[in-house]
């Protein structure tokens, strides 16, 4: 049996999601945004629909990282061994 190097609940937390927007950090100047649209457990994965490349800046004056540019990319595939953060995004 193989051992999977996420804990269970990462994936319960990310399935009550699926539906909603969120911002996914694969390091500090770079992401995607979009629609969280299936969860995979092998190999360890999310897809996201309407999905967009982010870049991601901070300065001294703002230390916490902004996007400042979107990208469209449709639909795509992250590995969950490559993401730094995962947040979910609340409609205005």
């Amino acid at each position: 049996m193989s051992e999977n190097p996420l804990p269970i609940s990462v994936f319960h937390m990310l399935e009550r999601q699926i539906g909603r927007k969120i911002l996914v950090i694969l390091d500090q100047s770079y992401g995607f945004e979009g629609i969280l649209a299936a969860i995979t457990n092998e190999p360890a994965g999310i897809w996201l629909s309407e999905a967009k490349a982010t870049v991601l800046r901070s300065t001294i004056a703002r230390p916490i990282p902004q996007v400042v540019s979107r990208e469209e990319r449709s639909e795509i595939f992250i590995n969950l061994g490559s993401v730094q953060r995962i947040e979910v995004l609340h409609e205005k």
